[in-house]
C-alpha cells in the first residue's frame, strides 16, 4: 500500500486542488466573458501567434497544448468555423497539415489580450511578491521538466 501524505502535505495539495481548479474557473469565466474565447481558444492563437509564419504542424501544437489528436482536431474544427484558424497542407510534407492563424484569430487574440492580462494579474499575479514569483516559477519549471520527461516528449 502507498504511504499517505504528512498533514503538511496532504493541506499543500488539497489547497492546491481547490486553489487551481477556482483560478482555472474564474480565467476561464472572465476570457468568455470579455472575448467569446475559451482557455483552450486563447492557448492556441497565443502559440499560433508566436510561430513562425502564424503556423504549426498539427502535431507539434497538441504535443504544445498536451491535447490528443483527436482533441486538437476537434478544437481546430470549431475555431476554424469561427474563422480563428485555417487547416492547410504542410507546404514541405503534403501528408501532414498545419494549423494557420487567421486575420480574425490574430485580431480576436489582440482584442482578448488586454483584459485577459487584467484577469490573471487580479486573480494570481498581483498579489505575489517576487519571491513568490520566483518559487512558483522554480516549481512548475521542475515539475513540467520532469512530467515531460516522463513521457519521453520535449513539449508534453
Amino acid at each position: 500500500m502507498t504511504e499517505s501524505l504528512d498533514s503538511a502535505r496532504l493541506a499543500a495539495w488539497r489547497a492546491y486542488i481547490e486553489a487551481s481548479q477556482r483560478l482555472y474557473t474564474r480565467l476561464e469565466d472572465d476570457l468568455r466573458t470579455d472575448s467569446a474565447l475559451t482557455f483552450a481558444d486563447y492557448h492556441v492563437l497565443v502559440l499560433l501567434s508566436e510561430a513562425p509564419g502564424q503556423r504549426l504542424r498539427m502535431g507539434e501544437l497538441a504535443s504544445r497544448l498536451i491535447f490528443s489528436p483527436s482533441r486538437l482536431t476537434y478544437q481546430i474544427s470549431t475555431m476554424q468555423r469561427r474563422g480563428l484558424v485555417a487547416r492547410e497542407s504542410c507546404p514541405d510534407d503534403r501528408r501532414g497539415s498545419e494549423a494557420v492563424l487567421t486575420a480574425a484569430g490574430l485580431l480576436a487574440l489582440r482584442e482578448a489580450a488586454p483584459r485577459h492580462l487584467l484577469s490573471v494579474r487580479t486573480h494570481l499575479m498581483d498579489d505575489l511578491d517576487d519571491a513568490e514569483v520566483a518559487c512558483l516559477t522554480r516549481i512548475f519549471e521542475r515539475l513540467g521538466r520532469r512530467l515531460r520527461a516522463a513521457t519521453g516528449r520535449p513539449h508534453n
